[in-house]
């Protein structure tokens, strides 16, 4: 209770910027102090979403925030709406309608459309941008259905461009799930998106002639779903899409047909998952971290029978942070090695997860090479009043060369600014 007071006492006035360095609650002893400083900026107390952009949305050259109901211009980070918005309360007994959200120009007009993932299970929307002016934007559906808690816009296929990887159901079909990438329609972007298979689609359990046939439900493609990510699994240079259940191989050519399924253990219901070689053999480990309970793991890979991989489960940080429903993977310091950053997901299911009521933390996992080539991460703290949501944001917001991280979720929609290193701690 005594960390939860402490965390509570952060200034939540809208636009305040608030030094991390004082009154803050004990470090757990794995977690090292570093040379980074950070600033923290609320852009709004209020519970809006679970997730977060960043976008110049009116070309002014300034970079913007958005969380799928409303954008804040910089650099006071005035509130503009994209939408009514909603009313959610704390967030201890509800949910917004956002859970993931990303800015992209959809229709090719030079402007930055808005991307938002509502409650899983439900349609998504892109909301087209106005250009300036006044009013709520042009709601477009993507697709009827976009299952699994952690759906990823990326960059699959390494050709510049992203797409959308997600489960989705038919309607009313809630066990009949299949993985997918979608992408705009090339002819009209306000017209449903092209879905394009990864997996086979779930097979229902049917009676023929009076005998019961078993169906088949695909992991990962329930609305609930929790863990998927993308990466080079097998070394082929094409990235893979990963669950905690297996992986499908990015075939070299890609068409609509159903890309190969290996099925493999890679933990529990997770958040974002790396593909990320660990120790130096030049095979991709899985790395990843509990979405409600503790973990960050990693699954290294070892060579296997008829030439599938196995997977070794190795604890990260069994007991440092629970609720890590989101984590991104970037370089924060500069050094050349792609750091992690992850946090707590605040109230998740209200108090009825373990650590629920701990401090909001943020840490970036700082990657350390050895000579052997073995990566080691060391936890240092960011924030212990914020926490992440269901997807976050790492980008240089401010344009000094160092990456921020922004974050949307039921305490608020903040900025974590680096500000710089300190002259008493030298980078290593």
């Amino acid at each position: 209770m005594l960390l939860r007071s402490l965390a509570a006492t952060w200034a939540i006035v809208a636009g305040t910027t608030v030094s991390l360095m004082a009154a803050d609650p004990p470090r757990p002893p794995e977690v090292q102090p570093s040379n980074i400083t950070w600033k923290k900026i609320v852009v709004d107390p209020k519970f809006r979403s679970e997730g977060v952009a960043v976008a110049d949305i009116n070309r002014d050259g300034k970079l913007n925030v958005v969380n799928g109901e409303l954008w804040y211009e910089a650099p006071d980070w005035k509130p503009h709406e994209i939408r009514k918005p909603g009313e959610y309360g704390d967030g201890l007994k509800g949910y917004s309608q956002s859970f993931a959200v990303w800015a992209d120009d959809l229709n090719q007009d030079g402007w930055p459309d808005v991307i938002v993932i509502g409650f899983p299970g439900a349609p998504c929307y892109w909301y087209e941008n106005p250009k300036n002016a006044s009013g709520h934007w042009k709601r477009h559906e993507i697709w009827h259905s976009a299952c699994n808690e952690t759906p990823q816009y990326v960059d699959l296929f390494g050709t510049g461009k992203r797409v959308l990887v997600m489960g989705w159901q038919p309607k009313g079909k809630e066990r009949e799930g299949q993985m997918a990438w979608f992408e705009p329609n090339p002819s009209d972007p306000t017209k449903l998106w092209i879905m394009h298979p990864i997996s086979e689609p779930s097979v229902p359990e049917m009676v023929v002639d009076g005998k019961k046939i078993p169906g088949k439900e695909i992991p990962g493609t329930f609305r609930f779903a929790h863990g998927l990510g993308v990466g080079d699994i097998n070394g082929d240079g094409r990235k893979d899409v990963i669950i905690p259940q297996g992986w499908w191989e990015q075939p070299a050519q890609v068409t609509d047909a159903p890309w190969k399924w290996h099925p493999a253990p890679l933990g529990e219901p997770a958040a974002d998952m790396y593909a990320i070689d660990l120790d130096g053999d030049n095979k991709p480990d899985v790395v990843s971290s509990s979405a409600h309970k503790f973990g960050i793991w990693a699954f290294k890979q070892r060579p296997g029978k008829e030439g599938e991989p196995t997977f070794i489960k190795e604890d990260l940080f069994p007991k440092l942070v629970s609720e890590t429903h989101a984590m991104c993977y970037a370089d924060i310091n500069g050094d050349g090695l792609k750091d992690l950053i992850t946090g707590k997901r605040w109230w998740s299911h209200g108090r009825a997860e373990p650590g629920a009521d701990w401090p909001a933390v943020i840490y970036w996992f700082e990657a350390k090479k050895d000579r052997d080539g073995i990566i080691r991460f060391i936890p240092h703290e960011v924030d212990n009043a914020s926490g992440i949501g269901t997807q976050f944001e790492v980008a240089d917001i401010n344009g000094d060369g160092k990456l921020d991280i922004i974050v949307s979720n039921k305490r608020g929609t903040h900025i974590l600014l680096q500000t710089g290193d300190k002259a008493e701690l030298p980078r290593r």
